[in-house]
């Protein structure tokens, strides 16, 4: 049996004559940049799982959380139906317990209005009208959002949230209290489903297919966006792990349409699907698709999971803003540096930076360079890519990258009975649609060790454990443990640590929609108008009136970012 563009979809039962469109295989894998679930005909699943940046510079070892063997080219899609939410299995245990903290309560509870109102008196250099029409923004291809922040401040004691970066696909949910005036136990789940995901599915119609949720990580938020999902359109919807190694994945592309293949190998057409996939997302969902993706494949390379394309964008978003008081602040940035001049811009930045993979994701291909010896490892390791970022580096007032706009070093955490203060990032996801972005889920990491006034004081330490907070970390035997200890919640417990107030949270939600606005735009950029065919027209699909709309342009893309390696994986 085929598949024929000018019937109805339907179930189409697998058929070894059928032609069939596998996940394309990812060329590139760097060493510091190996997924998780690389190698091998089967994956580690965990039960709990996190999509926390791991370490790429060793830590301590924390107890294997509990894992099971998935096989590969045995996986089918699985149906959620309305009902089959149970909070226990996605939130953390010690979230169902959490109290919301008041302050983090009140600041969920302001609106874009009082944000505007309270953010523009703070900061009279902002021009109001500018930043009303920012928080109005509708994103085309970048609805769904999480910015990593560091909480930094000058040797004047001028405090600020800066953007580490910005990922599509973010994890949030499960580390975040409910807010309890909202009489809802889904959480943010429902914010992205009810705010963003339904406005999206209007257009398409139901004869055109079923509702998915697709995957590589985390399943316990990706199966809490499932069974909201199903109750909140009052359908089944289909939850698929898609993996780039799987020899014969459970998820195939026809004719622009996805489909799923379920356990008794039927292969059912989706007309919208939620992507939870992470790891080159490029590698098994096409940039133009008839079925509707959040978020759009785009996205990802405009800036999403690219930090090349990231930096570019915020350049160029902080160039359209100058004059109104707003800008997208991050560490400074170098884009394209060949490994051989990376002493050159560390020397520039007085020895300490932060050199970063740009393609790499899930954390990895990040390092913290602070002495000889560190900077001498990553010379001596062998690397895939010719292209490097280098960014200053945030560490104490005394060990902090030097740039043009000075030095800026962590607040850190407020000190505790042994008067130690650790590195602390704050997480802030966000959703937008026709009526402009909404905050959604926050939640913070802390670094493993704490924060020591000169290097000098204890060179046993390195630079990784005071730095890095990421929860995930990579064990000799290829499994990965979490360290869930150095969770912070937004609860009466843990926000009190942080030392942050309600104005610090609208600073890290401006800059954060101000971040996903500028890959948002990047996006748009990419995409350029497509031409017409032979006949004059364009090739149209009453159906699918958003396909072929745009189309992807490549020597833009390549002119921005020249890496053949990742060109060939997306055209693969």
């Amino acid at each position: 049996m085929s598949l024929d563009n000018n019937k109805q979809p339907g179930a189409v039962a697998e058929d070894a004559s059928q032609p069939q469109t596998r996940a394309s295989k990812g060329r590139l894998l760097s060493i510091s940049s190996a997924s998780s679930d690389a190698g091998g005909s089967t994956i580690l699943d965990f039960v709990s799982t996190t999509d926390e940046k791991p370490s790429t510079n060793g830590g301590a070892e924390a107890a294997p959380v509990q894992k099971k063997k998935k096989k590969l080219g045995e996986l089918f899609g699985k149906v959620v139906n309305a009902g089959d939410f149970e909070a226990e299995k996605h939130f953390y245990p010690r979230v169902l317990n959490a109290h919301i903290h008041p302050l983090v309560s009140s600041f969920f509870s302001l609106g874009n209005e009082r944000i505007l109102a309270r953010y523009t008196h703070l900061n009279p250099q902002v021009n109001m009208e500018a930043l009303k029409t920012l928080l109005r923004y509708k994103p085309k291809y970048f609805q769904w959002a999480g910015s990593d922040l560091f909480n930094v401040t000058t040797s004047s004691g001028h405090r600020q949230m800066i953007i580490v970066e910005t990922n599509s696909c973010p994890s949030g949910q499960k580390s975040m209290p409910l807010l309890s005036e909202l009489g809802d136990d889904h959480g943010g789940y429902g914010v992205v489903m009810d705010a963003t995901f339904r406005e999206m599915i209007i257009s398409a119609d139901k004869s055109l297919g079923d509702l998915a949720v697709v995957y590589d990580k985390n399943g316990m938020e990706a199966s809490g966006y499932a069974a909201v999902m199903a109750e909140t359109t009052k359908e089944q919807v289909w939850l698929v792990e898609f993996y780039d190694e799987d020899p014969d994945p459970p998820v195939r592309w026809q004719d622009g349409v996805m489909y799923v293949r379920d356990v008794c190998m039927v292969w059912h057409p989706i007309r919208a699907c939620f992507r939870y996939v992470t790891q080159k997302p490029w590698n098994r969902f096409p940039i133009n698709s008839k079925t509707i993706v959040l978020n759009s494949i785009v996205s990802c390379l405009a800036g999403g999971r690219n930090k090349m394309m990231a930096a570019r964008a915020y350049d160029f978003l902080n160039a359209e803003l100058d004059g109104t008081g707003l800008a997208v602040r991050v560490p400074e940035t170098i884009r394209n540096v060949t490994k051989s001049e990376i002493p050159l811009w560390l020397d520039s930045m007085g020895g300490h930076a932060v050199l970063k993979v740009p393609y790499s994701n899930a954390g990895q291909g990040v390092y913290t360079i602070t002495n000889p010896g560190e900077l001498k490892s990553f010379m001596e390791e062998d690397h895939h890519y010719d292209k490097f970022i280098v960014q200053s580096l945030v560490g104490n007032a005394s060990w902090s990258s030097i740039t043009r706009a000075g030095k800026f070093y962590h607040v850190g955490t407020i000190p505790n009975k042994k008067n130690h203060t650790f590195v602390s990032d704050l997480r802030m996801m966000v959703t937008a649609n026709k009526d402009g972005f909404r905050p959604v889920a926050i939640y913070a990491r802390r670094a493993r060790k704490p924060l020591l006034t000169s290097l000098a004081d204890d060179p046993t330490i390195t630079s990784w454990e005071m730095l890095g907070t990421n929860l995930s970390v990579k064990l000799p035997d290829e499994t990965w443990t979490t360290e869930a200890q150095r969770l912070l919640l937004m609860d009466r417990k843990d926000f009190n640590q942080l030392g942050i107030g309600i104005d610090d949270l609208i600073d890290a939600y401006i800059q954060t929609v101000l971040s996903v606005i500028a890959i948002d735009k990047m996006a748009c950029r990419l995409m350029k108008e497509d031409l017409p065919n032979s006949n004059g027209s364009l090739p149209k699909d009453e159906r699918y009136p958003w396909f072929n709309e745009r189309v992807f342009d490549f020597e833009l893309f390549e002119a921005l970012n020249p890496d053949v390696a990742l060109l060939q994986e997306i055209l693969h």
